[in-house]
């Protein structure tokens, strides 16, 4: 009976910034700009719909459950439309300390090919997510793109595909690290 008294009706609407375009097809919103655009699927909990240059969220008694679906959809609205006027940017850097490692980009198969890391004979190749853009300076890798879940990953599996396994990390302290991404920095 207590739970009954603590649902309410939940409401937001989210401008959509002018040089943007917001559609439903299908159960998915679609968030265009120029020739760039972003899919999401729409969580049946929460009644999202488009009127104008608006995108409104409802929910209607919010339980605990579809609150936390309520709040994470209009993260998911806000960070789409953050990226496509901004773009989220992440910060890799390569580093080694007992053997020198080079880092280079095969844009065709688009991997990430790393040589002699900790003096392996074999190059680890790291495939790379689509929709994302990576720029090799020297030591510093920096991956570009809208979609903040894909440039996430990609970064993910850069730092992934170069932990060190089987060995002291006080000691082995070479690898590709995350050094900074969107709204948070570790510098």
């Amino acid at each position: 009976m207590a739970e009954k008294n603590n649902q309410k009706d939940l409401r937001e609407e989210i401008e959509v910034p002018e040089g943007m375009s917001a559609r439903i097809e299908d159960n998915v919103l679609i968030i265009k700009k120029d020739s760039e655009e972003l899919i999401r699927k729409i969580n049946a909990k929460v009644a999202t719909k488009v009127e104008g240059n608006k995108i409104i969220l409802e929910a209607k008694q919010a339980t605990k459950n579809k609150k936390k679906m309520f709040g994470t959809m209009k993260a998911h609205i806000k960070n789409m439309i953050t990226g496509l006027s901004e773009k989220f940017k992440y910060k890799l850097e390569v580093a080694n300390v007992h053997f020198p490692m080079n880092v280079s980009l095969d844009k065709e198969a688009n991997i990430l090919v790393v040589k002699n890391f900790l003096g392996e004979r074999k190059d680890r190749r790291i495939k790379l997510v689509d929709g994302v853009e990576v720029k090799i300076d020297k030591n510093v890798i920096e991956i570009i793109g809208s979609d903040i879940e894909k440039a996430g990953q990609c970064a993910a599996n850069i730092e992934k595909g170069t932990k060190v396994r089987n060995k002291d990390r006080r000691i082995f302290q070479d690898g590709i690290f995350i050094v900074d991404k969107p709204r948070r920095s570790f510098s």
